[in-house]
């Protein structure tokens, strides 16, 4: 079992706080969004000036950067959006070739005045271009059930007509669950055969919070979480299991020493 957090869990730590507590941990891997407060990390010179002692301090902890999870979304008409969407690409596939990183994450994005068909169309068309940039460094795109993409039949229809091994799935076992009632089942049934990549959170319903729902730590909240585990064992899954612990958005929960470590007992607890 390959364990990883983002970084949106540990919002206010360094790089070398970071490695330090991954490899305490056991962890495999770092899903890198943001660090320091500045989502677009290949600002920061660790990313760029100095990526190069970057890479040797991961290989040095021997951990690997699984994925860079972005900002990108597939759903805009607009020209500004676009551009910038590109070049942020661009920014982390040149990312992914000097890690070895082979996912970068997108969201769908909000559908807005457009119909879903409409929606399916913007981001289709949207793909196709991110797919010309990043398979020259052999990366692949990973859709998250998130957002206006939670419902599983949406993102296989989008996924079949864009119909590329560069696009493919994470899959964010909270979303679908908690925020439609989607059964795990019915994911796995819809999206198995691209999920390559799983996002993991638990939580409980708290219907006078703005989400509708409270985060906590796993096993504290009502998600199936060892019925997903299971789930996944049986078909085989390969691929990380990575904590998002959303402490940026939500500075209430509690702290990423807290949360990395509960994690990766938790997770190893239930795989037995």
């Amino acid at each position: 079992m390959k364990l990883a957090f983002t970084t949106l869990g540990c919002p206010d730590w360094d790089l070398e706080r970071i490695i330090k507590n991954a490899v305490e941990n056991g962890y495999n891997g770092i899903d890198f969004r943001g660090l320091l407060g500045e989502l677009d990390i290949y600002k920061l010179k660790e990313f760029s000036s100095n990526v190069k002692e970057t890479v040797r301090q991961f290989k040095e902890a021997s951990l690997e950067i699984p994925c860079f999870s972005s900002s990108v979304k597939l759903v805009t008409q607009s020209q500004e959006e676009y551009d910038r969407y590109i070049e942020e690409l661009r920014q982390y596939a040149l990312l992914c070739k000097e890690f070895n990183t082979p996912y970068i994450r997108v969201f769908g994005g909000a559908i807005g005045k457009w119909k879903r068909e409409e929606a399916i169309g913007i981001a289709e068309k949207n793909v196709h271009d991110y797919l010309a940039l990043v398979e020259k460094y052999n990366v692949k795109l990973l859709l998250e059930t998130h957002d206006d993409w939670t419902d599983s039949r949406n993102v296989r229809e989008l996924v079949q007509r864009v119909s590329s091994n560069h696009f493919l799935v994470l899959w964010d076992i909270h979303h679908p669950y908690r925020t439609i009632g989607e059964k795990p089942e019915t994911t796995w049934d819809n999206l198995g055969e691209w999920v390559c990549y799983t996002h993991w959170k638990d939580s409980y319903v708290k219907k006078e919070t703005k989400r509708g729902y409270q985060l906590c730590l796993l096993g504290e909240g009502d998600i199936p979480l060892p019925d997903i585990m299971a789930l996944l064992k049986d078909n085989e899954y390969d691929g990380y299991f990575t904590l998002e612990w959303e402490k940026k958005w939500c500075p209430e929960l509690e702290e990423p020493e807290i949360a990395f470590k509960q994690f990766s007992k938790y997770m190893k607890n239930i795989l037995i």
